[in-house]
């Protein structure tokens, strides 16, 4: 039975291994609303208070609640061998964790585009002068040419819907090609690594500038990945490459993979490309409370992150000297 098919009921004890499966596959907000329509409408409701009430700053806080606990069910359920009950448990935090942090990225995409139901689709026109700016094939993206985007991207009045039309397929920003020209002078001849690489691209455009870069990713996305990109979460990419420089595009909020590079010795810079609101992406309680490191917010680099309507940040931290 496909989880798809519960419709909300309470897990039975047949099913939560399948469902732990499914949650791997990192399903649609409306496949787990599907699955678990309460679930749904208390996520809604949660989210909707803290947005109303002003509180967005809160909204970190409430998706590493939920991270949390799932943390602490996972981990209870591998020591207790497999129970059933605490299986059932650790499947509705889950789904409630997943939900929640698709919840606040759909706020975010109707915040950006204006548009919180329906299809969303580019015309003719749009669509072509898009699909020549930023892509070589399909939806394969290629370093963008600053010049071309200034003249084009005023263009097209339908702008503010391209990245609810590109974000299903894990694509969260555009890199221009001197945002790529920048990261690798900065990079320059030391090993790099980026952790969550999704399909790469970041990794391919550096690649092909010179810069000695590995992508991994632990494959946790449903799309297909490059042969390239290897197969690793963060921890174990960071004990078995040990990079001097790492990079991360879009962490999720409230990640708990983050904190590993600021364990990881021989890092020595690490380089964030995420957005100017602190809910919207990274683990800002990491970053305050990592003293290994300094850190700030480059606004030339933030700049060559497309498009301008992101409001897209990167975010250097350098190792501090000892002595």
């Amino acid at each position: 039975m496909h989880p798809t098919a519960l419709q909300g009921t309470v897990v039975s004890n047949q099913h939560p291994e399948k469902v732990l499966k499914w949650l791997q596959s990192k399903p649609s907000l409306n496949e787990l609303s599907g699955a678990y329509p309460e679930l749904r409408a208390t996520i809604r409701a949660e989210v909707a208070d803290i947005v109303a009430n002003g509180t967005a700053a809160d909204l970190p806080a409430y998706l590493k609640r939920m991270s949390l606990a799932e943390h602490l069910l996972e981990k209870k359920y591998h020591g207790s061998r497999g129970d059933r009950k605490i299986a059932a448990a650790l499947v509705l935090q889950g789904v409630r964790t997943r939900m929640a942090h698709l919840a606040i990225k759909q706020h975010l995409v109707a915040e950006a585009t204006g548009i919180e139901k329906g299809n969303v689709r580019f015309n003719l026109l749009n669509g072509y002068l898009a699909q020549k700016l930023l892509f070589a094939d399909g939806l394969e993206r290629k370093p963008v040419s600053l010049f071309w985007f200034r003249l084009i991207w005023p263009l097209l009045w339908q702008r503010r819907l391209l990245m609810p039309l590109v974000q299903s397929a894990g694509i969260y920003c555009f890199y221009s090609r001197q945002l790529v020209e920048a990261l690798a002078a900065l990079i320059a001849s030391r090993t790099c690594l980026e952790i969550g690489a999704g399909d790469g691209t970041l990794t391919r455009f550096l690649a092909d500038s010179g810069v000695n870069i590995t992508a991994s990713d632990d494959y946790s996305w449903k799309h297909d990945y490059p042969d390239f990109v290897v197969r690793r979460d963060a921890h174990e990419a960071l004990r078995e490459y040990a990079p001097e420089v790492v990079l991360c595009s879009w962490p999720p909020a409230g990640n708990t993979f983050e904190q590993q590079v600021f364990r990881t010795r021989s890092v020595q810079l690490y380089i964030v490309i995420s957005s100017r609101h602190r809910f919207a992406a990274g683990n800002w309680d990491d970053y305050r409370q990592q003293s290994t490191f300094d850190h700030q917010q480059d606004e030339k680099l933030s700049s060559l992150v497309l498009p301008p309507e992101l409001d897209a940040a990167v975010y250097v931290f350098r190792r501090k000297k000892v002595g």
